[in-house]
Parts: C-alpha cells; sequence; structure tokens
C-alpha cells in the first residue's frame, strides 16, 4: 500500500519517468521479504544483452514471484510486460505499475483485443522506449515443467520490430515457493533466474522463435525435485 501511494504522488510529479525508479523498489522490496521465510533467489547473467538494440525477454512461467526479480535486474532495459488483463486491476501497487508502464494487458477471451494491445506494446519496442518480458506459455505451470511455447504474441512484436533480439529467461523454483495465488509461500526455497544466449529472429516465424527459445529454456529448468 506504501509503493502504492508512492507511485502515485511520483506519477503525478513527473509522470512515468518519476514512477519507474518507485516501481523498481517496489520489486526489489518484495523480493527481500522472500528472505523472511528462509528463500533465497539468484540472478544470473549466462548472456548480458545489449543496451542498443530492441529486447524481447522470453521466459518461462511458474508463479506471479517471476516478475519481481526481471523488473530489478534488468531495469536498466525498462522492461514492459504482456500480461493478462486481469491483472490490470485489483492489486495495489501492481495493478498501478501494470498501466503506468504502459504493459500489454490482453483479455485471452478477446483475440481482436489482444492483437491490439500486442501490437501497440511492439511500437514502443520499436520506438525504443522499452524493452518487452513475454511468456509464451500463456499460463503459468505449477509444476515446475514448462508448457509448451505459442509463437503468437511474438510473431505480433516481431512484425512490429523485426530487428528485436530475443532474450530466453530460463526461471526455476517460484512455482515451488508459489504454488496457488498469492498463498501459501514454502519456506527454505532455492529461485533462480537464468539470462540465456539470445535468437537471432531474422527469416523466422513468430513459432520457430518460440520453439527455439522454448528449447533453451527447457535445458535451463531441471524438475522441482532436484532444485
Amino acid at each position: 500500500m506504501l509503493f502504492h501511494i508512492a507511485q502515485v504522488f511520483a506519477f503525478g510529479l513527473g509522470g512515468p519517468k518519476a514512477q519507474k525508479p518507485v516501481a523498481d523498489w517496489l520489486n526489489r522490496s518484495i523480493m527481500q521479504g522472500w528472505l523472511l521465510t528462509g528463500s533465497t533467489h539468484r540472478f544470473r547473467f549466462n548472456y548480458t544483452p545489449p543496451t542498443d538494440r530492441p529486447l524481447i525477454f522470453v521466459a518461462n512461467h511458474q508463479s506471479m514471484f517471476d516478475i519481481s526479480p526481471i523488473a530489478w535486474y534488468l531495469r536498466q532495459y525498462t522492461p514492459v510486460f504482456v500480461s493478462k488483463i486481469e491483472l490490470g486491476r485489483g492489486t495495489p501497487s501492481v495493478s498501478y505499475n501494470l498501466r503506468k508502464s504502459g504493459a500489454a494487458l490482453v483479455d485471452r477471451t478477446d483475440p481482436r483485443q489482444a492483437i491490439s494491445e500486442i501490437s501497440r506494446l511492439g511500437q514502443r519496442l520499436k520506438e525504443g522506449a522499452c524493452s518487452v518480458v513475454i511468456f509464451p506459455e500463456g499460463t503459468r505451470s505449477r509444476d515446475g515443467q514448462p508448457k509448451p511455447f505459442a509463437g503468437a504474441g511474438l510473431a505480433i512484436l516481431l512484425r512490429k520490430c523485426p530487428n528485436a533480439l530475443i532474450v530466453p529467461i530460463a526461471i526455476t523454483g517460484t512455482g515451488k515457493f508459489n504454488p496457488e495465488g498469492l498463498f501459501p509461500l514454502r519456506p527454505f526455497t532455492r529461485m533462480i533466474w537464468t539470462v540465456l544466449p539470445p535468437i537471432e529472429p531474422a527469416g523466422l516465424t513468430g513459432e520457430q522463435v518460440a520453439r527455439q527459445a522454448q528449447e533453451a529454456i527447457f535445458g535451463n529448468v531441471p524438475t522441482e525435485q532436484s532444485i
């Protein structure tokens, strides 16, 4: 609630540029709160993304807690998320940040609306206003095993910004930590985010890009039992 109020004041005084650092520290504080459960997180860079090219980060999806480390550790790239429309309302700080950051809030029951929202975000990517984070599974994998990636969202983004570089992120452990909704949280969970080498999308379809990203991520996501 405090961060929600702080974001409202920051946005009112200085617009998105003032609101973003507040949202960044919100995500940092969420991660610090995990320490109270005895759980740990690690963000690894097997590849350091460039700052002079549009970027699309592609990640598997295990939990709502996937998001904060991406937002914090990749903050220099101004990551903006493709998210389901339901998250745009009802959650203090989080919903406000999604709306004010310009996230693509997708209605999965309305394909036309979804295409329009992702296209709008793709245009911002092309203009250099942000990077994009997309979870091609569409919904989170509760057992930690990635689901097949869909390429439709990636295809829309690449039509708008064909020179974007695809950067996979493999996430492990968050599904074990947060198996349902916001609670319960399982203590002493080890969570890892790994930024993987990029995929050049030139000459590839959205489905082909999704398949390559899926293979890279699958190779770096162990079973929950082995974490």
